[in-house]
């Protein structure tokens, strides 16, 4: 019985992370809990609430039966009332009772990899009812609590881990939706190219190509002539993907070239987390 070899890079992405998150919030005093992160209305004590409940959740527990209260003005659509639960229920937790259900969590979820023996295409239940393989589970899962862990370092003053291997199990799910918001999103013309080149501590330089049928495609070929060229480090990459900041207040860190209405529409369109 051992964790099939696809599985196993998103099981050691997610150890690294959480045991990164329990590091950084071990030693927190009570009031840096209610530090405010780069989640919209998420403290401190409010990112780490969700990783526990994404983590409860793939472990198996029910989901907590709690009302939310009327005036989250953070919540605005059926997936963010959905996330929100297991965050509310949490609200008025102290800092022990936090980092001792994360512990416990990390004990049980560290017990159930060890003794996961499905296949990857197996089917498991994902958010507001969906139905996804384990494998791509377990890659949206590294991610986002890689993601999370980010939120907590940039809260708290603590950067770091921008190469871990959550880092580019995200490089490879944010660089999967890059297609759609080239050219879906940001309607890039039929028959052309965009070049994004990031640098920093995760490298890469991709090309997304529309075809005649406006379908985009990524690439790691540069284009020669392409329609727009992003230039940005990895860490502003990564926060406008997630949605943590807007492309306006981090203008200087992006260089655009070509066709400048379309590379804002990229831009514009650029959060691909829900």
């Amino acid at each position: 019985m051992s964790l099939h070899p696809a599985l196993q890079p998103y099981a050691d992405a997610w150890s690294h992370s959480i045991e990164a998150i329990s590091e950084l919030v071990q030693p927190l005093p009570e009031a840096d809990w209610n530090r405010r992160t780069p989640c919209p209305g998420w403290s401190v004590r409010d990112v780490v609430s969700h990783v526990i409940g994404l983590d409860s959740e793939m472990y198996g527990d029910p989901r907590p039966i709690h009302t939310l209260p009327r005036d989250l003005f953070h919540v605005t659509n059926d997936h963010q009332r959905y996330m929100e639960m297991q965050v509310d229920v949490r609200r008025h937790h102290t800092a022990p009772e936090m980092t001792s259900e994360l512990e416990l969590m990390i004990i049980r979820r560290n017990r159930q990899l060890r003794n996961e023996s499905r296949d990857p295409g197996t089917k498991v239940r994902g958010p507001l009812g969906t139905e996804l393989t384990l494998e791509e589970s377990m890659r949206r899962h590294a991610f986002d609590v890689w993601a999370h862990e980010q939120d907590l370092r940039t809260a708290l003053g603590r950067p770091g881990n921008l190469d871990s291997p959550g880092a580019h199990v995200a490089r490879d799910v944010l660089l999967g939706e890059l297609p759609r918001v080239v050219a879906d999103l940001a309607q890039a013309p039929r028959s052309s190219a965009v070049v994004v080149d990031v640098h920093g501590p995760v490298e890469f330089l991709r090309t997304v190509r529309v075809d005649i049928q406006g379908r985009g495609t990524l690439e790691t070929a540069p284009a020669l002539g392409p329609a727009a060229a992003l230039a940005l480090d990895w860490e502003t990459y990564v926060r406008l993907a997630c949605g943590r900041v807007t492309a306006e207040s981090v203008a200087d860190r992006v260089k655009t070239e070509g066709d400048q209405d379309l590379a804002a529409a990229i831009l514009r369109h650029f959060a691909v987390t829900p």
